[in-house]
């Protein structure tokens, strides 16, 4: 499928990063505003340079059009694609807005065409994995669930100086004005809402607690806190901020044990089961059965083997190559991070060849618009908001669905003695 893409700023890079997994997408060519920065993009990894947005546009054989433009373009340059015939895919958020979302929901519908939106954590081997294992019940029921995005002490990081592989700049201002939740609410409002249904309500505080940031005062807030209470009976507390080290961790409590994971962005990141006895709750108590891995495996909590569904659109996973470079590029991935961008163009793509619906939906992409914008103006009163959109319940991938019940689990006889001791303990 040719594909036209349509901004070349920081996060183009990041889709360009793993877009060779996916030779069944070619890129017709760029666009931006920018014709230095077009230039420059368009140079570095030897594709087609468009004189203008409508340029591309008009070009008959693309198929879908890559929106990775600022947030407050989103609304023109995607409305433009769909009117020109285009399948889009937006960067996150769809728009600025609820109102002008739901204009591109309705004008997509109207001319028979798909929008989608990211983020696409949700069809990470990770949150795949995670999501096999609360249907298969491998800690009871869910009832709580906590979001970490402390995205690190970026004021002392001298984002200023950040540019992409390419060259481009990190566009600091442009994400202190739009604000953390503005930004990053998306990628842990998705798996929650994916994994557990619509929200009913939120109730939410933000506010800025580094002014000191800019120059110039600016009132957007750079730090939130939020409680979803889901319609289906969940809830989740989730943290965004700007100003904590980095933690990125997901972590679902169910009636009889944990699940959890280290980062959303890591899509090969390790999902452990925690399974709740006598002994495991109480060795939480110490701290290094708290501090040492192989000391929390022995009392309980262990790692899940990772599903690895295919690739969408004939994808291919990366290889270890084993040359210096070959070896560093695996750490990397390992080490900080192996989020792929483009695995969500390539669901889109997939879904139109196929005539079957996309991942995520058009009803969940306006619930998480909503719900990142009352998080966002929550303000310091910690209003609460009852949602006005919803959607139908999701499923995962049709090859998680398929893949081995993952077996209960269970409690050895030395814990199991154990736990009769601490009991009989406890009752004196």
């Amino acid at each position: 499928m040719k594909v036209g893409i349509i901004g070349c700023g920081y996060v183009f890079d990041h889709y360009m990063a793993t877009w060779p997994r996916y030779p069944g997408l070619e890129i017709a060519g760029l666009a931006d505003r920018d014709p230095v920065r077009l230039r420059q993009a368009a140079r570095y990894y030897g594709l087609n340079a468009y004189d203008s947005n409508p340029a591309l546009l008009a070009d008959p054989a693309i198929a879908l059009v890559v929106n990775l433009t600022s947030i407050d373009s989103h609304f023109e340059v995607t409305r433009a694609a769909l009117l020109a015939g285009k399948h889009v895919y937006s960067e996150k958020p769809l728009t600025g807005d609820l109102d002008s979302a739901r204009a591109l929901v309705e004008l997509a519908r109207a001319r028979g065409l798909r929008l989608s939106c990211a983020p696409c954590n949700v069809l990470s081997d990770s949150v795949q994995t995670l999501w096999k294992a609360l249907r298969d019940g491998l800690i009871g029921a869910p009832r709580l669930a906590y979001a970490e995005f402390d995205d690190n002490v970026i004021p002392l990081m001298r984002p200023e100086s950040w540019r992409s592989l390419s060259g481009a700049p990190w566009p600091w201002r442009e994400e202190y004005e739009s604000g953390c939740t503005w930004e990053h609410a998306g990628y842990h409002l998705a798996w929650l809402c994916a994994l557990f249904g619509p929200v009913a309500s939120v109730t939410a505080f933000s506010r800025v607690i580094a002014p000191d940031k800019t120059t110039e005062p600016l009132d957007t807030p750079d730090f939130s806190v939020a409680c979803l209470n889901f319609a289906g009976g969940m809830v989740a507390r989730l943290t965004f901020s700007i100003s904590a080290p980095t933690d990125h961790s997901m972590r679902v409590i169910g009636a009889r044990g944990m699940l959890s994971l280290d980062s959303y962005r890591h899509y090969r990141s390790p999902v452990f089961l925690e399974i709740f006895d006598d002994v495991g709750l109480n060795a939480r108590k110490f701290v290094s059965l708290r501090r040492l891995g192989a000391l929390r495996g022995l009392f309980g909590a262990g790692g899940l083997p990772l599903l690895r569904p295919p690739l969408p659109h004939g994808g291919r996973r990366p290889r270890v190559k084993w040359t210096p470079a070959g070896l560093l590029a695996a750490l990397k991935r390992w080490e900080i991070n192996d989020q792929d961008k483009t695995l969500g163009v390539a669901e889109l793509a997939e879904a139109i060849e196929q005539g079957r619906p996309a991942f995520p939906p058009t009803d969940f992409t306006l619930h998480i618009t909503e719900l990142t914008l009352a998080i966002q103006a929550a303000g310091l009163a910690g209003v609460g908001a009852a949602m006005t959109t919803t959607f139908a319940p999701l499923e995962p991938r049709p090859e998680t669905l398929a893949a081995p019940v993952f077996p209960p689990p269970r409690i050895p006889l030395w814990r199991r003695w154990l736990g009769a001791r601490l009991a009989a303990l406890h009752r004196h």
